[in-house]
């Protein structure tokens, strides 16, 4: 019997050949462009047509904009895996694309427009992401997977939760809050896959030894438990219940990662990016614990699970993922280990300049000029990889 062929023939240009390709360039260029806007709009040398106060036009790009697109671009990339359907290709793609680009636009430009409008632009993108990714889902009867866009829905509520904030109080709280709880529950369902996987298979043909240890109850109570706090935080996030349950999933976490033979990694950077990442996971958690105390600000923590854990998580995919399907070699090149590091560099002095207010402005440039230079560094580093031809074609 024939093979299930993966992809399909494509006549056009090879960045709309898979999903991963337009989304991951675009999301970088994005992610390193917008802080470079962001940061003269924070110190008020600069104004932006937006309808939106800059910390929350910032905030909403980030979260809502640059972080979509990554997962979309994840989603139509591994959605053909699960389901043995063949990937969007050509002119679907190019509609998502497009959705997309209208709602940064959008709410760039929303104070001239209309927060409304802006706010209809915007949300269309999800929902599309929604209804192509289902449909190819329930067609390939691959019921599993639904709960992946059970989170997705998560964030598109959120957003729209962000956009009636904004409008009408002037300033977003539960949007962020259902925005970040969303996205950091899609991180530890999906790295708690990938992470301890993609470590055994390299542990097992370079390093063998010890292995990760497989899913099992612990790992299912540090799900229902990380849910459970999340919820807690984005009801009341400084009451004394939330510290509690925050601190629990911490540890949790914690004893996750450590499961996962992470220290055996240091030869592989692909791998190791991915077990540095998820530990701004855990660390978030009992930031944001020490928050619901008084004992620290609340953006540390935030900036914990953002500038780190979705930051470097979303490189570390981003950079496997695209390797792997235009068939080039899993190994990260040295530019790759430099944008790594610059990223967690950047993510580290994002949660110290919350931590020490003294420091603040110097520390905001390093994290900001960091993530900036990583972002784009990565998309200059990747230019071929996402708009040449796949190797061996």
């Amino acid at each position: 019997m024939a093979a299930i062929p993966r992809t399909r023939p494509h006549a056009g240009p090879d960045i709309l050949s898979y999903g991963f390709r337009p989304f991951f360039l675009l999301a970088s260029l994005f992610a390193g462009a917008a802080i470079l806007v962001w940061l003269p709009a924070f110190f008020g040398e600069i104004e932006i047509p937006t309808a939106f106060n800059p910390r929350d036009w910032h905030v909403h790009e980030m979260l809502y904009g640059f972080l979509p697109a990554v997962v979309t671009g994840f989603l139509l990339t591994a959605i053909p895996n699960w389901t043995g359907r063949l990937p969007l290709q050509g002119r679907p793609l190019l509609l998502l694309v497009l959705a997309w680009s209208a709602g940064r636009l959008a709410v760039f430009a929303s104070a001239w427009i209309g927060a409304g409008v802006a706010a209809a632009v915007d949300l269309s993108f999800l929902a599309l992401v929604l209804a192509a990714a289902g449909r190819e889902i329930v067609a390939g009867r691959n019921w599993r997977n639904l709960r992946v866009l059970a989170i997705v829905s998560v964030m598109l509520v959120g957003n729209a939760v962000f956009h009636w904030e904004a409008a009408w109080h002037s300033a977003a709280e539960y949007g962020v809050r259902i925005g970040l709880a969303g996205a950091l529950l899609l991180i530890i369902l999906v790295g708690g896959r990938v992470v301890p996987s993609f470590t055994r298979n390299w542990l097992a043909r370079e390093n063998p030894g010890r292995m990760p240890v497989a899913f099992n109850r612990l790992d299912a109570a540090a799900l229902i438990v990380a849910g459970v706090a999340l919820l807690a935080w984005i009801v009341a996030p400084e009451a004394a219940a939330t510290g509690v349950l925050l601190s629990v999933a911490a540890i949790l976490q914690a004893v996750r990662l450590a499961r996962w033979a992470g220290d055996r990694t240091w030869r592989d950077r692909l791998v190791l990016i991915l077990h540095v990442a998820y530990a701004f996971i855990p660390l978030g958690f009992a930031l944001e614990a020490a928050a619901a105390f008084g004992v620290v600000p609340a953006s540390a923590g935030i900036h914990a699970w953002t500038a780190g854990a979705f930051g470097s998580m979303t490189l570390a995919i981003m950079s496997r993922a695209s390797l792997g399907h235009t068939g080039r070699a899993l190994v990260a090149s040295l530019p790759v280990q430099i944008v790594y590091g610059l990223l967690v560099l950047g993510a580290v002095a994002r949660v110290c300049a919350a931590l020490r207010p003294d420091w603040s402005v110097a520390l905001l440039h390093v994290a900001a000029l960091s993530w900036s230079a990583a972002f784009l560094g990565f998309a200059g580093a990747y230019w071929k990889v996402f708009t040449g031809p796949r190797i061996g074609r």
